[in-house]
């Protein structure tokens, strides 16, 4: 067994990370805290050795003094203060110790967080990140995360940013691989105390890592329940990304993503931009794919996730991935992070049947009740996009009621008479015979036709990167040279 096997049969205390960093001869560099002090750097201090590792530390908590040094900025707790920090800090160390450079592999670390203040009216959050070298005298990568504290004690939110910081540093340094690192950034934490909703790896070191993938490996591995990326496949910040903004989701599959698809986010959109209380400018829309969609037996297939994320891409849409399973808790996560903006919701109507299924809340102790306290909350709306019945009549929310038991009725006509549920009236009905999973078998076999039933950018994304199989199969019956 290697010693990278052992460590993970074996996982090393904080402390023990600490040392072993501080008795390492190659690594060395700096700390630049703002916000809480430097608990990342003390944690450094106390297990001794620390000679060995830290060139310097810092923390420049007074504003004017962190302007002087990093440039003015709007915010101190973002990204972009962040990014300053460590391109400031990585330069002195080669530049200062050359003596150093031909043996050391430098890193700069720096996070610029918020704690509870002393009245607790805030939520604790920060940004920290890491500049390192794998190798001396090599170019650096960058490691950024994203994290929220929940202890309710600001001393603690103080514990676990040092502990978190020791394990990104850590792991950088000896897992390296992406999925270790992400693994072990929770190592003597849990979710209810510290949560990581944004990860990001970049640098000659890690030119094969797709970061979209590390966003789903966030959600998967339980360091948080929803992770984001936009169409050109940057990693997003869910809180700062939709932050007080009008918010419209379309859950899916989107295996592959058809003309019913398409057709349900331009429709709702447009009932959308029209409620009163929607700012236009400020409209963001977003395609949500859950854990369970994405796995097949308990299995997710990472390959068949990236196809599905490079087809919405290829559609200039954002992309969430959440384990959020039913509706009402990614509309209650939403909500939070919009402070009370309108968020809107399509799905289609057989959707909302199951959302009507008292079954479904079988396990809460409000039942049905407690759940549609959240979903329909006080600035949520549901656009109900309509279907075919096997008689081939159309199945829209004028029919909704005649199918609920008697006791929903009442309630049902409730959420209506409070503009809670809206028909997408303006639905293109002749694409309702669209079914994806036929679609996708289509491209599987290699039958012709599965074309027209998908936009154009989608059936070029299809074709030129080969998803879902499609060049393989092509090429063993000869049709692709």
């Amino acid at each position: 067994m290697n010693s990278n096997r052992m460590e993970e049969a074996k996982k090393l205390t904080t402390q023990e990370k600490a040392l072993r960093i501080n008795l390492s001869k190659s690594i060395y560099g700096s700390f630049a805290e703002i916000g809480a002090g430097q608990e990342v750097a003390a944690n450094f201090f106390k297990v001794g050795g620390a000679s060995g590792t830290i060139a310097k530390t810092m923390s420049a908590y007074d504003m004017k003094f962190s302007d002087a040094i990093y440039g003015v900025g709007d915010r101190y707790v973002c990204e972009d203060r962040l990014m300053r920090m460590l391109s400031h800090e990585y330069p002195l160390l080669p530049e200062r110790l050359p003596h150093r450079i031909e043996e050391t592999r430098f890193f700069a670390f720096a996070d610029t967080v918020e704690v509870l203040n002393f009245e607790r009216t805030n939520h604790g959050h920060g940004w920290i990140g890491l500049r390192f070298q794998l190798t001396p005298k090599a170019e650096p990568n960058d490691c950024v995360i994203h994290v929220k504290m929940h202890d309710n004690d600001p001393l603690q939110q103080q514990v676990s940013l040092g502990i978190v910081g020791v394990n990104l540093l850590y792991a950088c340094m000896f897992l390296k691989e992406p999925e270790q690192i992400i693994s072990s950034l929770l190592d003597g934490l849990t979710i209810r105390r510290m949560e990581v909703d944004m990860f990001r790896i970049h640098g000659p070191d890690f030119g094969h890592v797709d970061n979209r993938l590390m966003a789903l490996k966030l959600v998967k591995n339980g360091l948080t329940k929803a992770a984001m990326f936009g169409p050109d496949g940057q990693v997003m910040q869910p809180s700062e990304y939709l932050y007080k903004k009008n918010v419209l989701v379309l859950r899916g599959r989107f295996r592959p993503v058809t003309h019913v698809n398409v057709d349900m986010l331009l429709t709702s959109r447009r009932h959308f931009k029209n409620e009163p209380d929607v700012d236009r400018s400020k409209i963001v829309t977003i395609t949500e794919l859950t854990l369970n969609d994405l796995s097949a037996e308990g299995v997710i297939d990472e390959k068949d996730f990236l196809h599905r994320a490079d087809i919405v891409c290829s559609l200039g849409q954002n992309v969430m991935v959440s384990n959020y399973f039913e509706y009402y808790r990614l509309v209650d996560y939403l909500s939070k992070i919009t402070k009370g903006r309108k968020t809107g919701m399509v799905m289609g109507i057989y959707a909302l049947q199951k959302v009507f299924d008292e079954k479904t809340y079988e396990n809460l102790r409000g039942g049905i009740l407690e759940c549609f306290a959240s979903l329909f909350g006080t600035n949520i709306k549901l656009y109900i996009y309509p279907a075919l019945r096997k008689d081939g009549s159309l199945f829209t929310l004028k029919d909704f009621e005649t199918d609920l038991p008697p006791n929903l009725k009442s309630l049902f006509r409730y959420l209506m008479d409070s503009n809670k549920l809206e028909d997408i009236h303006d639905a293109n009905v002749a694409n309702l015979n669209i079914i994806s999973d036929n679609v996708l078998a289509m491209i599987r076999k290699g039958e012709s036709g599965w074309e027209k039933f998908v936009p154009h950018k989608v059936e070029e994304a299809i074709k030129e990167q080969g998803l879902f199989d499609y060049p393989l199969k092509h090429k063993e019956q000869g049709l692709v040279a």
